[in-house]
């Protein structure tokens, strides 16, 4: 009987589960991000962020109990190097699980899981920005446009001056 086990078990045995949460966790970190069902990213998130609190102290006790859980050494460098450091300031809370909707396949419910301070989904509205390149015929162009209405005002100034004479002398 499995009274009081709120584990999710996920159809597998227990080894069979071990490995999967591991090389998931391993391919999101990598990754940033990856789609699976909800079921699995649920089990992955309770698998994972003990992990990524562990990563933050970056002692040899610490590489080598992540390396147990993981079995990838380029994943725990990953860890360790880049994720750390940006998540260095977060108290807990570093998945996000996003739901996606069914898979045509066979229904099951989707989700996508990444890793919440490298979403670059959100931050594309803020940093994209138009960028223009001013070219040296815009400025030429000025430049004559310039020099013309210079003429034009000057041709004008000297026909009110002729003006003003013509009504001097009558």
């Amino acid at each position: 009987m499995r009274h009081g086990k709120k584990f999710n078990h996920l159809g597998r045995t227990a080894s069979h589960r071990k490995a999967m949460l591991s090389n998931m966790a391993a391919s999101l970190i990598l990754h940033k991000r990856i789609n699976t069902t909800v079921a699995k990213a649920k089990a992955l998130r309770t698998y994972i962020e003990p992990l990524l609190t562990k990563s933050k102290e970056d002692t040899t006790h610490n590489r080598r109990i992540v390396f147990s859980y993981l079995q990838n050494k380029e994943a725990v460098t990953e860890l360790f190097r880049t994720i750390a450091t940006k998540i260095s300031l977060r108290n807990g809370g570093y998945c996000r699980i996003i739901k996606t909707g069914f898979r045509l396949g066979d229904g099951a419910d989707t989700a996508l899981i990444e890793l919440v301070d490298f979403n670059e989904t959100y931050n594309l509205g803020e940093s994209n920005k138009k960028v223009t390149r001013r070219s040296r015929r815009s400025t030429k162009k000025s430049d004559t446009i310039e020099s013309i209405v210079d003429t034009v005002v000057n041709e004008s100034s000297e026909v009110q001056s002729d003006n003003k004479s013509v009504e001097t002398k009558e």
